[in-house]
């Protein structure tokens, strides 16, 4: 196979997790993106679960609905890398609609990994917001400083210093920092394949 036609698949194969990914940092559900992009749930799960490549009309859609270019989509500039090194110093601000949470990128980006990393620091009253999140996967939450509140499957889980959480993110899920000081925790993002 020829580095060019490599290159495409890559594309292609990182396609639907880059809208799992998109959809999810808005925190809406699949019906919430078919609402806004004019196309079906089941054919946007079928994209994010790489069961279908969407026209391009398709995927027009869908990223006008989330707010960012097709390119976003389809970059190759990157190339496959299997080992990403980030220095503490260079690490990049990832993107969130959420007010008060800022990420720090810990890991490299999906495609070649089913992992995305972030230091959270999270600030004191804020929240994910007023309806709960679903999407396709997993995530991993270690409180480095102070607490955090995480409601998964209508359960509440009190998280202070130290404490994990791991849960799937099918279950209907939200975050808060109750607290009057902010909060700093590891935050793992694991893609379902």
């Amino acid at each position: 196979m020829t580095y060019f036609m490599a290159s495409v698949e890559q594309a292609v194969s990182e396609l639907g997790g880059k809208v799992a990914s998109a959809r999810a940092e808005r925190g809406w559900s699949l019906q919430q993106l078919a609402d806004r992009s004019g196309l079906s749930p089941a054919a946007i799960h079928k994209v994010e679960k790489r069961g279908m490549t969407p026209t391009i009309t398709s995927l027009m859609k869908i990223a006008a609905a989330l707010g960012k270019s097709v390119s976003y989509f389809i970059d190759e500039s990157e190339p496959l890398r299997p080992v990403t090194h980030i220095r503490a110093a260079e690490r990049s601000l990832l993107y969130t609609s959420k007010k008060g949470l800022t990420l720090e990128n810990i890991s490299g980006r999906y495609g070649p990994f089913f992992v995305a990393g972030a230091e959270a620091h999270v600030d004191p009253n804020a929240d994910s917001g007023p309806h709960p999140m679903v999407h396709p996967g997993e995530e991993l939450v270690v409180v480095l400083e102070g607490s955090m509140r995480f409601e998964v499957g209508g359960e509440p889980y009190e998280l202070d210093t130290g404490d994990a959480l791991h849960f799937r993110t099918t279950l209907p899920h939200s975050w808060s920092n109750p607290s009057t000081v902010p909060a700093r925790a590891i935050w793992l993002a694991i893609r379902s394949s």
